[in-house]
């Protein structure tokens, strides 16, 4: 599984975060890592901490919050998806299809109104 960042992909300001290469095997696992760290033991993820991910020019951390917030950043190396167990649940509920089968699909893990999104795909578009 791979994880990038695209800046003002569209010239309007807006970004994309994508998680991407991956097979329906590592989907389970990042789901289940969701489940496990956020929802059970209320942790924060960081995936250049998880050894299937390649996080080579950018770190995202997921952690909880009072409100959904999504991605957040300071210094655009080391981003927050910052959300709510709402919306960790929202976001392993669209995981799911990934998990039951090899997928040539994709899907955003949240819908906030922020400039960043979060594509989560198993091919790189």
């Amino acid at each position: 599984m791979e994880l990038d960042y695209i800046e003002n992909v569209n010239g309007l300001g807006e970004n994309i975060f994508r998680l991407f290469d991956f097979n329906k095997a590592e989907a389970i696992l990042f789901r289940d890592l969701l489940k496990e760290m956020i929802i059970e033991k209320k942790q924060k993820l960081d995936l250049s901490q998880i050894d299937f991910i390649n996080t080579t020019n950018y770190n995202l951390i997921f952690g909880l919050f009072k409100s959904d917030e999504g991605i957040l950043t300071k210094d655009k190396e080391t981003f927050f998806c910052i959300l709510t167990i709402e919306g960790f649940i929202k976001m392993i509920n669209f995981l799911e299809p990934f998990c039951k089968k090899e997928s040539k699909g994709y899907t955003y893990l949240y819908d906030i109104d922020n400039p960043t999104d979060l594509l989560f795909s198993p091919y790189a578009s």
